[in-house]
């Protein structure tokens, strides 16, 4: 019976342990700034009491507003845009189309013909008519390309250039840059959807790190494939009539891509778990002028339940 009773003795002890560890902190507290209305170039000072264990600062600025910080989507304008350049060699007609699916199944990792498979039987709709190509060496922009219609059918998409080379002849040349994907909102903010950077390299949406899909390259018929870095894609064709015995046809295929897609907005840290409350005295300074709501969320936070409260406060810039 003792041993047993050793046994519950030494949970107990681990048990009441594990208690100790359990947070003691408030979920609740105050924050104070030292004046409202301050002149752009100013610094605000904020100070707090009660006994949270973190707590983090939203600006109020546009990417550092409480209120986004789990947004994700928004309705808003999808506009695509780029740069064609048709390079001297290939003078062949409609070489280069610019293509949208809902419905393509995407990549399969290592296993090219079911990859080549998808793109064959994929509803694909071409949309070159609402972009502006190239037509010969010198670079011209797209234009603004809206694929709004197919943001608002809530279903991501998938964006291609369908490369093709006639057999007989020399076969065209293409090189792209400045391929751009952005999501327009009404409040005049705009969010960066896709670009050329490959699908492991980050780029920000106001100071926000998110990342683009990516482009990979598929030959359908021939050897001629796509090429990408993180600022252009480009194909060449057959170089000669002779080395075109063969149709060729490539495609670079980027998604799946969210056009509803925004980057949530952040804070930064005020206090951590290791800090008191009592010691700090948090100063911002505003960049531009403006009326911001400044938020604080502040909380406790363990293993067991962590809870939150937030505190605004209206700052005025002049």
């Amino acid at each position: 019976m003792s041993k047993y009773l050793m046994i519950i003795a030494a949970l107990t002890v681990v048990i009441c342990g594990c208690k100790k560890d359990l947070s003691q902190a408030e979920a609740d507290f105050t924050v104070s700034a030292d004046k409202n209305t301050i002149t752009l170039g100013d610094t605000v000072r904020f100070s707090f009491t009660g006994n949270p264990d973190v707590i983090t600062f939203y600006s109020g600025l546009v990417g550092k507003r409480y209120e986004y910080r789990e947004r994700t989507s928004a309705e808003g304008t999808s506009q695509l845009s780029f740069r064609t350049a048709r390079l001297t060699g290939g003078t062949q007609p409609n070489s280069l189309a610019l293509m949208i699916s809902q419905d393509f199944q995407g990549v399969i990792f290592n296993d090219i013909p079911g990859t080549l498979q998808r793109i064959s039987t994929a509803g694909w709709t071409d949309i070159t008519t609402r972009a502006t190509l190239a037509t010969g060496p010198t670079a011209v922009p797209s234009g603004n390309i809206d694929l709004t219609d197919y943001a608002a059918q809530n279903r991501p998409v998938y964006l291609a250039f369908k490369y093709t080379g006639l057999a007989g002849s020399t076969q065209n040349r293409w090189f792209i840059d400045l391929f751009s994907l952005k999501n327009l909102l009404a409040d005049g903010t705009s969010y960066e959807i896709a670009n050329h950077n490959f699908a492991n390299v980050g780029f920000t949406n106001y100071g926000v790190t998110t990342y683009s899909p990516g482009f990979v390259g598929y030959p359908m018929e021939n050897i001629f494939n796509w090429t990408f870095n993180t600022s252009s894609l480009a194909i060449n064709g057959a170089s000669s009539a002779q080395a075109a015995a063969n149709r060729s046809e490539a495609w670079a295929i980027m998604g799946p891509i969210d056009l509803k897609k925004v980057t949530p907005d952040v804070g930064e840290p005020v206090k951590s778990v290791a800090q008191k409350t009592s010691t700090i005295k948090y100063t911002y300074k505003y960049p531009q002028k403006g009326t911001f709501n400044a938020t604080f969320s502040g909380g406790s936070v363990s293993i067991e339940a962590s809870k939150y409260s937030s505190k605004k406060i209206e700052i005025t810039v002049n």
